[in-house]
């Protein structure tokens, strides 16, 4: 798997692997903590983790300019994790919510999240840009030895970013349980356990004890004594201050390992930085030998690879406002309709990186036979029959929701808890649509990465994975409506909204194969 790869890869791809864990302990419950903490709604909570979500995406188009124009690539990640440790820090400070500390306390939490969105995005898209580079550098040097030579490492780039990739997922995999098993732990600690929907009602409670009805007061009661242990709750409003408290307090330590997880992808970058290239050198370097003709034939190409690009761009957003709502209304949906008696919902984010690990492979060697037999399937071709399979995933949501009757998740929870116990699903359910959107990732994620790479002119490879980033960023700031829907329509209207524009995005990209085929040769 590893063979014949830029003796690069496996560094690089250990420090984003450290970076990615420690992102992802904080990006499993940010959504569900901010409406635990500071008791937002799940569209205004949507919002915040749409903005942060952008922010990641559109900042790594700043990093990318930054790394371009100062020709500084590695000093440039390096900051990235600096400034993202800060984030983390000020993140697992654990101050409670009150109705006199909350505004200036929601202003720190998102300064907190700038700080890991700007880092990020410093980090994030020139590590890509170095990975790319590390495939220019392998196939220049195989040109030197022939047309055979060439054409023997031209079909390692997408199989090198789809090994990148599984890093990624290494350690998202694992980051999911870590936030969940700490806040679990302390809840233990303070004779507690958990229940996903008691912090809205101690919200509830708190703000308005007199304005809840008599459905909401008694499921409280109901889960307040099931989380004591059946212990008598003498004043609730003392309860649920303290259930909230000792509830947020173990997510705040859980932001104490991404700090260490910064810290270590920092040390593995700073340890093998010099086998890394540096793209705008080389470039230079090169530069001064072409002609007045060349340099125009190249204007030519280089317009039509940014065409190229900014048509796949367009695709990829319409993606990632659909696959990121495992972090938004699949969260949600985990949480309301999926039982999660023994498994926190959060941890579901953990079926997806699992998924990515088992069938990278697969599928690696499913592209690696076809192109054996001359039957290669282009990367614009991939990232189309990857938006038709997210399609697949979204149909067999709407298609369980309506058969099971589900109706909007405000009408869901506002019902009796027993009621509800007897129509959630089975964790099956999660399962099956995050494989499908595994497998719509693998064809479009890595690839997309590889595409990137392959049409970006040699002087603006950060840039060209920061606009990359930045279309994700698009898509990102359209999730909130995931939530909004998921609230107010029956479900299964939700899902149909991500199944059509996922067949839309598939229609239109292989309209245009033909010509990004062409572009990319």
């Amino acid at each position: 798997m590893f063979k014949n790869h830029p003796k690069g890869l496996i560094p690089a791809a250990l420090s984003n692997m450290g970076e990615r864990f420690g992102y992802y302990i904080m990006n499993a419950v940010l959504l569900l903590f901010l409406c635990s903490k500071f008791g937002l709604s799940d569209a205004t909570s949507g919002v915040i983790y749409s903005v942060f979500y952008a922010g990641i995406y559109v900042l790594s188009l700043v990093g990318g300019i930054i790394a371009d124009r100062t020709q500084n690539y590695k000093g440039t990640i390096r900051t990235g994790l600096i400034i993202m440790a800060l984030g983390y820090v000020l993140l697992s400070i654990p101050i409670m919510a009150t109705a006199q500390n909350t505004s200036w306390l929601l202003a720190f939490t998102c300064l907190a999240l700038f700080l890991i969105a700007f880092g990020n995005g410093l980090f994030k898209g020139n590590l890509q840009a170095i990975v790319g580079q590390m495939y220019d550098n392998m196939e220049a040097e195989a040109a030197k030895n022939g047309p055979e030579a060439l054409a023997a490492v031209q079909g390692r780039r997408d199989s090198g970013f789809q090994i990148f990739y599984v890093f990624i997922n290494v350690g998202g995999l694992v980051a999911p349980f870590i936030a969940p098993y700490l806040r679990q732990w302390w809840l233990g600690q303070n004779g507690l356990l958990y229940n996903a929907e008691l912090p809205a009602l101690c919200h509830e409670f708190i703000a308005n004890a007199a304005g809840m009805t008599a459905e909401a007061m008694n499921n409280l009661n109901t889960l307040a004594a099931q989380v004591s242990n059946g212990a008598v709750i003498e004043n609730m409003a003392d309860f649920c201050q303290n259930y909230l408290k000792v509830f947020n307090t173990g997510v705040h330590y859980s932001f104490i390992a991404s700090v260490f997880a910064m810290l270590i992808s920092l040390v593995i970058f700073i340890a093998y930085q010099k086998i890394f290239p540096t793209p705008a050198k080389k470039e230079a370097a090169a530069a001064v030998q072409y002609t007045a003709e060349e340099k125009a034939t190249m204007a030519r190409e280089i317009k039509q690879r940014m065409y190229a690009l900014f048509a796949v761009l367009g695709i990829a957003i319409f993606f990632w406002f659909s696959f990121h709502q495992n972090g938004q209304s699949l969260s949600v949906f985990a949480r309301d309709f999926v039982k999660t008696d023994s498994i926190a919902p959060e941890i579901w984010q953990a079926v997806n990186p699992f998924f990515v690990i088992v069938l990278t492979p697969v599928i690696m060697a499913i592209f690696g036979a076809l192109s054996r037999r001359g039957k290669e399937i282009s990367t614009p071709r991939k990232i189309a029959y990857g938006m038709g399979i997210a399609g697949v995933a979204y149909l067999f949501l709407m298609l369980y929701s309506i058969s099971m009757g589900y109706p909007s998740g405000e009408e869901f929870k506002a019902m009796d808890v027993a009621a509800k116990e007897t129509m959630k699903a089975g964790p099956w359910v999660l399962i099956v649509t995050y494989f499908f959107l595994t497998v719509a990732e693998l064809f479009i994620s890595p690839l997309g990465l590889s595409f990137v790479s392959k049409v970006a002119p040699k002087h603006l490879q950060g840039l060209c994975q920061g606009l990359w980033l930045g279309a994700t960023a698009v898509g990102n700031l359209l999730i909130w409506l995931g939530p909004l829907m998921y609230n107010v329509w029956p479900i299964w209207q939700c899902w149909t909204v991500f199944l059509v524009v996922c067949l839309i995005s598939m229609g239109v990209m292989f309209g245009m194969v033909k010509w990004l085929e062409r572009v990319t040769q």
